[in-house]
């Protein structure tokens, strides 16, 4: 299978793999070369991944996303992603760049709020 993950600005990954393995909103599920076309909503999680001809598992932490299996491909779209092959190295990145982001989010929203208080008003005084 081509397993490919796609973020709003770039692609992250594209491999060929044996399996993937990922969990929806309906639970964790498995996907192998010959299962049938599938979609799924992905929950926050890590999505784990068997590279061809490398028996060691890989990782990819992604944020909520879509997965999408359509023959040989299996296409992963999300807003957030990391990948290792170690689980404490990907949860160092976790924390590293997701906190990072989170704080990122935090600021635009609260520069939204301010503005959006200051169009109000200005449309309170204009108003009167």
């Amino acid at each position: 299978m081509r397993l490919t993950i796609w973020l709003p600005h770039r692609k992250l990954l594209d491999t060929t793999c044996v399996k993937v393995i990922a969990e929806s909103t309906q639970g964790a599920f498995c996907l192998l070369p010959h299962h049938i076309d599938y979609v799924a909503p992905l929950v926050p999680g890590i999505v784990v991944f068997q590279v061809k001809g490398d028996p060691r598992d890989q990782f990819a932490a992604v944020d909520e996303g879509v997965l999408v299996k359509c023959a040989q491909d299996v296409r992963i779209s999300t807003r957030q992603a990391v990948l290792s092959a170690d689980l404490g190295e990907l949860q160092r990145t976790i924390e590293k760049e997701f906190l990072v982001h989170d704080e990122w989010q935090r600021k635009v929203r609260s520069a939204a709020a301010r503005l959006e208080s200051s169009l109000v008003r200005k449309f309170l005084e204009f108003s009167k």
